[in-house]
């Protein structure tokens, strides 16, 4: 089961959405490196469940147990081990899906492959899991500060069909922060909130766009061929659940240009080489070329709606669904730490392959 992510900066996850617990195992992080826990929590709590009226109610405190790795306040390039404890489980509403399938989960196919699964909460398969990633995620962000001074913002730009356009060489993250929604633009957010409450009042679901922007990377990152830099931006986000699509650079828009239009002129401004324009989203041929790298992961609308829906049983059998339980009508204000964090994880791990290669 594929639960592991990185090659020198590895991130094994494990638990289930209904079970006692979830938790991560990092290998790789290098020793000697001074972590802020407190900052790893606040990462987490920017994911975690129940922190808006937007949100699912359920009460998490995500609260990180440290269980190994870290001596002192700093690494000790051992395995650093973190565990979230499952306080407020409430698997009831679930056990009429114990031999349904729900539309656009993953009930069906993990039943296909492992011929057992999981029905509480989604198990696996459940956005719970990335409480473990953002953990994670937020070690590589101090590491990265600490090495190299790599900065990564994400925000939302689009819910629904509203959208905005920022500049994302400026943005910044008391911006991002200053509403539940996570969109720079607060006359923007508005209308996105007003949008999640009344599709939720309709009982219904929405999906969007978030943006990403990764400074003073610097050139280098990446490997060629099949290990480019921008195949394992795509890999991450791609492995957020929920995630459909992933665009970097000019992305699909690039197809309506000429290349006398696309191309990025080099330049050098005191003494640093850069160029004009950033349609490569900085990374060419699979490497970083010092300009920021510029993304955006595209998210479907929640699959779980409150709804009558049909659908088959175990046995084929056609049969309705009306779902209950708690979720949430709109992923993409808490999907922002999930996509900076996994940025960072593979950041690092193409950082310290660098140096590695270096050397």
């Amino acid at each position: 089961m594929g639960s592991s992510f990185g090659r020198l900066f590895r991130v094994t996850t494990f638990g289930e959405s209904h079970g006692k617990g979830l938790g991560c195992i990092i290998e790789g992080c290098p020793p000697n490196i001074p972590l802020d826990l407190k900052k790893i929590q606040a990462e987490l709590d920017r994911r975690r469940p129940g922190q808006s009226k937007i949100s699912t109610p359920r009460k998490e405190k995500d609260q990180a147990i440290f269980l190994s790795g870290i001596f002192e306040g700093r690494t000790l390039g051992t395995p650093i081990s973190i565990l979230f404890e499952n306080k407020d489980v409430d698997s009831s509403s679930y056990r009429p899906f114990s031999d349904r399938y729900r539309p656009s989960h993953a009930d069906y196919v993990y039943e296909q492959k492992y011929q057992h699964r999981d029905w509480r909460g989604g198990g696996r398969a459940s956005a719970r899991e990335t409480v473990a990633r953002v953990a994670a995620g937020a070690v590589a962000k101090q590491v990265l500060e600490q090495r190299s001074g790599i900065e990564t913002l994400a925000w939302v730009k689009q819910i629904g069909n509203i959208s905005i356009e920022i500049d994302s060489t400026t943005v910044q993250k008391e911006e991002i922060e200053a509403n539940i929604i996570r969109c720079p633009d607060s006359q923007t957010a508005q209308k996105m909130q007003k949008l999640i409450e009344d599709v939720r009042k309709e009982k219904d679901t929405l999906g969007g766009i978030i943006s990403c922007v990764c400074r003073n990377v610097p050139a280098g990152l990446g490997e060629p061929v099949f290990d480019k830099l921008e195949a394992e931006l795509g890999k991450a986000m791609l492995s957020i659940p929920a995630a459909k699509g992933f665009s970097i650079g000019s992305g699909f828009q690039g197809v309506s240009m000429r290349g006398s239009e696309h191309n990025d002129i080099f330049e050098t401004m005191d003494g640093v080489v850069r160029t004009r324009t950033n349609f490569s989203g900085g990374i060419q041929g699979g490497i970083s070329n010092g300009m920021p790298i510029e993304f955006s992961v595209a998210f479907k609308p929640v699959a779980t709606i409150f709804k009558t829906q049909d659908t088959i049983d175990k046995h084929e059998n056609a049969v309705s669904i009306s779902p209950k339980g708690r979720h949430d009508p709109c992923v993409l204000p808490r999907a922002v730490p999930i996509v900076e964090a996994m940025a960072n994880m593979v950041l690092l791990d193409f950082l310290l392959l660098q140096q590695q290669n270096i050397v």
